[in-house]
């Protein structure tokens, strides 16, 4: 089984997404609550400072799965004309990990009277390494896999738009639609051109509201990336009272999703998110977890006067 496991993680490093890193992007299942990881543009889209932690551990008991823990803050400035965040990101799949840290600027352009379209950039800088020699592999003169790669500085830059009302919102990203990665190229000896793709991500969400307890959220997020298949997830939540999430969800090829949410008090909400694997790596791995900890400040400290929808 650990030769299974090895080989496993040899090509999914190897291919995946054209690159030696198959995670490239994050990839989280409460992402309609941490849109700034997705998108820039969301930053100050809502009236308070506003921030979140968030834990996944992916593909449980499979050596070498991917761990990711993240930390995201953004705020309005200039009376919601304009928005600012910053978030940090460490990813580890296997031999190699990453340490992102990024800053975010949004210009928000009001619409109409309930509605604004946002502006987003995004500028950080990502530290890698992989310990390229500890994977097991076939052709031993392969240059990608003789030397490995550490604390690799690679500056990076994405855009976003987002649309948003009260209840709705519409939202399209390239987080990262430039990597300054050459040197990484020339540490592999030339084996690759470039290490990073651009992933194109539109997300989308509508609140319904059925009664006065229960309003219903269905959203989705479709994913893009050249020369890999286009995935989707399609997500339904349940709002009670105000106070309690109830969500479901499926992620094309990969997973279902279980999902929790509590709104403690006006400032501190708490999530949690369950995969269950349906593809073939189900055969290794009971799924996935996922827990975050929201944390809003300015809000009405008595009472929640509009819940949190996004």
């Amino acid at each position: 089984m650990r030769t299974i496991r090895n080989i496993f993680l040899t090509v999914l490093l190897a291919s995946a997404c054209s690159s030696l890193f198959a995670q490239q992007e994050v990839m989280v299942s409460q992402y309609m609550f941490n849109q700034l990881f997705l998108n820039p543009a969301y930053a100050g889209s809502h009236a308070y400072v506003s921030s979140s932690l968030l834990h996944r551990s992916q593909w449980l008991q499979m050596e070498g799965a991917p761990r990711t823990s993240m930390m995201a803050i953004d705020a309005p400035l200039m009376k919601g004309k304009m928005g600012a965040g910053l978030s940090i990101v460490h990813d580890q799949i296997g031999v190699s990990s990453d340490l992102d840290i990024a800053g975010h600027y949004a210009y928000h352009i009001r619409v109409n009277s309930t509605s604004k379209l946002a502006f987003g950039l995004r500028a950080g800088v990502s530290v890698y390494s992989a310990k390229l020699t500890d994977l097991r592999y076939w052709d031993e003169n392969d240059q990608i896999f003789q030397n490995d790669l550490n604390n690799k500085a690679v500056g990076k830059f994405g855009f976003g738009l987002y649309w948003y009302d009260a209840t709705s919102y519409v939202g399209l990203s390239v987080p990262t639609i430039y990597a300054a990665d050459g040197q990484l190229s020339l540490d592999a000896g030339d084996a690759l051109d470039h290490y990073f793709t651009q992933h194109y991500y539109l997300h989308a969400g509508k609140i319904f509201p059925l009664n006065e307890s229960l309003d219903l959220k269905p959203s989705t997020m479709v994913r893009y990336t050249p020369a890999a298949p286009l995935e989707a997830d399609v997500n339904c939540n349940l709002l009670y009272r105000e106070r309690v999430w109830l969500g479901v969800g499926y992620r094309t090829g990969d997973a279902i999703v279980g999902m929790v949410e509590y709104q403690v008090n006006p400032m501190l909400r708490i999530g949690y998110a369950y995969d269950m694997t349906t593809s073939k790596i189900r055969h290794y791995s009971s799924g996935s977890h996922e827990i975050m900890l929201g944390i809003d400040l300015g809000k009405d400290p008595i009472r929640i006067k509009s819940p949190r929808y996004f």
